[in-house]
C-alpha cells in the first residue's frame, strides 16, 4: 500500500548579513592583511619572494594586505607556516579597538609605526642588541626624545 506523499513546505530562507562592496573590505579582513605585512616586513621579504611560495602573484599579496581579497583559512595555515607563526597572530589585538571611543589612539599609532619601513627597521635593529643596559639606554633616549617632541606640540 503506497501512502501518499505528503509535500512539506520548503524551508524559510534566513536573511544573510552582508557587506556591500561599496563599503569597503570588512574590518577584521584589513587587520588580517596588515598583520600579513607587519609580520613579512619584520622578516625582511618582499610580497614577490611570498607570493612565490604561495603561488600566487605579488598584486595578489598586496589586496590580501590591503584586506580587499579575504584570506581563506586554508590560505591562513599556509601563511602561519611560511612567516613562522602561529594563526591565532594573525588575529591577535583585534578585539581590542572595538567598542573602543571614537577618537582613542587605540594602538593606532603603534601600528602605524610598525607598519612603518622605519618602524620595523627599528624593531629589527633594536631587536639585535644583546646587552640589557644597551637597550635601557636607546630605551631612555627615545623616550627623552620623545617628550621634547611633545612639548613642541601645540596644545
Amino acid at each position: 500500500m503506497n501512502k501518499p506523499h505528503k509535500m512539506s513546505k520548503p524551508p524559510v530562507k534566513m536573511p544573510v548579513k552582508t557587506t556591500a562592496k561599496a563599503d569597503g573590505p570588512h574590518p577584521i579582513d584589513i587587520h588580517v592583511g596588515a598583520r600579513v605585512k607587519l609580520r613579512r616586513m619584520i622578516l625582511g621579504m618582499s610580497q614577490e619572494t611570498l607570493g612565490k611560495a604561495l603561488g600566487l602573484t605579488f598584486q595578489q599579496i598586496q589586496k590580501y594586505e590591503k584586506g580587499v581579497n579575504r584570506i581563506g583559512a586554508s590560505r591562513i595555515f599556509e601563511l602561519s607556516n611560511l612567516l613562522d607563526v602561529p594563526i591565532q597572530y594573525f588575529y591577535n589585538d583585534y578585539g581590542d579597538t572595538i567598542g573602543a571611543a571614537p577618537g582613542s589612539d587605540n594602538g593606532d599609532r603603534f601600528m602605524d609605526l610598525v607598519n612603518s619601513p622605519e618602524g620595523v627597521q627599528l624593531c629589527r635593529s633594536f631587536s639585535e642588541i644583546t646587552d640589557p643596559q644597551v637597550k635601557k639606554r636607546v630605551l631612555d633616549l627615545v623616550k627623552s626624545i620623545a617628550e621634547t617632541e611633545g612639548e613642541k606640540a601645540p596644545a
